[in-house]
């Protein structure tokens, strides 16, 4: 990534959060936080006003805004694929803000951009309904508990067809090119979990917070998945290490 690219970055990250730290942010760009401080600095140095310091955590005072961003024919295709992904693989209530958002881009950009979005030649078609209908319908539902942290109790059917109850809290959804797995923390088990969400055979979520326990962190789970040697890589903004 160019140097120029990173600042960008760094500024419209820290527009409108509260303090981000050097870490967070080296995680998010895949640098060191050397190179973070370093572009801090450089940041500060061209007028740029950033609050903050190193070890504390940085951010942008409130009056600095960026100009409007205009996109690249290659970004406009990027959007409009993960749009139309969004909207055929996910739940109902994401899909509707997926389109909404495509359409409110479209209609920010010049009538000379606006036919990158209509001549986009990537379909995210649905191959298999009856599948998607299995795995689909809980979505929503598990969506809204992540986000607001409440536990959950399901009915699963393991590879064997053997039903189980869980009580779980629920971290992070997970899209495999063919199905949703859910990751969760499993208070039976007391160990991390992950579940096929078309193998849910029955959801209740619970109008009750799970605690924020150090060890049972959706950054735990992803770190207990890389040491059993998962082969794949899982990206995380780094607000959600907050």
């Amino acid at each position: 990534m160019r140097r120029a690219d990173r600042l960008f970055k760094i500024v419209h990250y820290l527009q409108g959060r509260r303090l981000t730290t050097a870490a967070q942010l080296a995680l998010w760009l895949q640098v060191s936080e050397r190179t973070i401080y370093r572009d801090i600095q450089v940041l500060s140095t061209s007028g740029v006003p950033i609050e903050g310091e190193s070890g504390v955590g940085y951010r942008l005072r409130k009056e600095f805004h960026l100009p409007p961003i205009m996109f690249t024919e290659d970004e406009l295709q990027a959007l409009t694929i993960g749009a139309r992904m969004v909207s055929a693989w996910s739940g109902d209530d994401l899909g509707d803000h997926a389109r909404s958002a495509l359409a409110k881009i479209t209609s920010a950009l010049p009538v000379s951009k606006q036919h990158s979005i209509d001549s986009t030649h990537l379909y995210a078609p649905i191959l298999c309904p009856q599948q998607r209908q299995n795995g689909i319908t809980l979505f929503d539902q598990i969506h809204q508990a992540i986000q607001l942290q409440w536990r959950c109790d399901v009915c699963y059917s393991d590879a064997k067809h053997q039903p189980s109850q869980r009580h779980i809290w629920p971290l992070a959804l997970y899209f495999w090119g063919y199905t949703w797995t859910l990751g969760a923390w499993c208070e039976e088990r007391q160990d991390f979990r992950n579940f096929r969400l078309d193998r849910i055979q029955q959801l209740t979520v619970l109008s009750e917070h799970y605690p924020d326990e150090s060890g049972k962190r959706l950054p735990d789970f992803v770190r207990q998945m890389q040491e059993n040697e998962y082969n794949v890589t899982i990206r995380i903004s780094p607000q959600s290490l907050v």
